[in-house]
């Protein structure tokens, strides 16, 4: 199938206004957490019947990549629990300091299969770990098929990962028994522009499958200023070239589904969420434009019909309301710590946790249902600085 190219249709005025700089931010020092050990390093155990509720934090260390579990009581404060080695290395891509990734999906859970996915950038490598409450058992790393893997989306048994070096690719697995297995058939390179300076803006942003499995959806950021739609024929296999919808200067980054299967883009140049309608065939029409008037919109989570945007540039999050009109209204800032980066829900849809790459720490606020937040706890991250990667169970 050939590639079908087509340009973001413009239905509102949006303002471009600052590119996504967070290169020029300043990391306080005392922001630094104290380096844990590579390996499982525990705390006191929990009180029995305690495990159920978490948040999983990924650090990104270059030293050696971890995962930091978290028990969440009650009224959504977190509780360190373990710090878990992945056995694999994090990396820092070129220009990046609050978002070593820069990416959106970098720690995944599946909780058809209880996983939890981590990629290890610096070493070419995904982890798979098993889930147990706020407990995690290392299952598999496994190589990512590509050069530092950013990006993991599960659904049912199939698994793809994005790499974001040496133009970006995409690489899909077979999961069988806990276990994944990669599909060579399922590897596709995305010829980005790579190698431009910094490079932080120009690597693809997230990988993600659509609701119902039948297509997989690639962001490019400055790379390719695109969205790119590889669909899955009815036998199961993966379009040999995605249908690719972009515009000039476009900075595609994180991704998320509203409650209707629309499509809903942050873009980082433009500063808005973008909302899309995604055809069968691959196709996307834009049908909303919302500027949250920040800087560094470059995440994006969502429960029922509330969306929240990160602004790195700004720290803050941006508060929307989706109409029955698909549009987005929004309902105002809500202040962070330095380097708001990804964000996670809790599946009640009553918590929001938010990564602070700057200050090397998680944000918790609980959600009302008029989608104001109010601030619950900083929590620091141990070696947290520039880390990407939030689930919240």
């Amino acid at each position: 199938m050939p590639t079908t190219t087509r340009r973001f249709a413009r239905i509102a005025k949006v303002a471009v206004t600052v590119a996504l700089s967070t290169a020029a931010f300043a990391v306080p020092a005392s922001a630094t957490a104290t380096t844990a050990a590579a390996g499982a390093t525990a705390t006191p155990a929990p009180p029995a019947g305690d495990h159920g509720r978490a948040v999983f934090v990924q650090n990104d260390r270059v030293e050696g990549n971890q995962v930091i579990a978290y028990s969440r009581d009650a009224d959504g404060s977190l509780h360190r629990r373990t710090v878990y080695g992945t056995g694999g290395k994090g990396g820092v891509l070129g220009g990046s300091v609050v978002d070593h990734l820069a990416s959106q999906g970098s720690l995944t859970y599946d909780p058809h299969h209880k996983l939890l996915y981590a990629v290890n950038a610096g070493s070419n490598t995904v982890t798979v770990f098993s889930v147990e409450g706020d407990r995690l058992h290392r299952k598999q790393i496994i190589e990512s098929g590509g050069m530092f893997p950013v990006s993991v989306t599960a659904h049912g048994d199939r698994v793809f990962v994005l790499n974001a070096r040496e133009g970006g690719s995409i690489q899909g697995y077979r999961l069988k028994e806990g276990k994944l297995h990669r599909v060579a058939e399922w590897h596709r390179a995305l010829h980005l522009n790579t190698g431009a300076t910094p490079e932080f803006t120009h690597t693809p942003g997230q990988v993600a499958f659509t609701p119902d499995g039948s297509q997989l959806v690639v962001t490019t950021k400055l790379g390719g200023n695109s969205i790119e739609v590889f669909r899955f024929g009815r036998d199961g296999a993966l379009a040999h070239k995605p249908v690719v919808d972009s515009k000039e200067g476009a900075q595609p980054f994180g991704l998320t589904f509203d409650a209707h299967e629309r499509l809903v883009v942050s873009d980082g140049v433009e500063n808005s969420l973008l909302t899309f309608r995604l055809d069968k065939d691959g196709r996307t029409t834009l049908i909303d434009a919302a500027p949250t008037g920040q800087r560094a919109t470059c995440w994006v989570s969502r429960t029922g019909d509330h969306f929240f945007a990160s602004n790195a540039g700004s720290n803050t999050v941006t508060r929307f309301r989706q109409n029955r009109e698909a549009q987005l209204e929004r309902l105002g800032n809500t202040p962070t710590g330095v380097g708001t980066v990804d964000s996670s829900i809790t599946p009640d849809g009553r918590f929001l946790y938010v990564q602070t790459g700057g200050a090397g720490a998680v944000d918790a606020f609980r959600i009302h249902k008029d989608g104001s937040l109010t601030k619950i706890s900083t929590t620091k991250v141990p070696d947290g600085v520039g880390g990407e990667g939030i689930v919240a169970l």
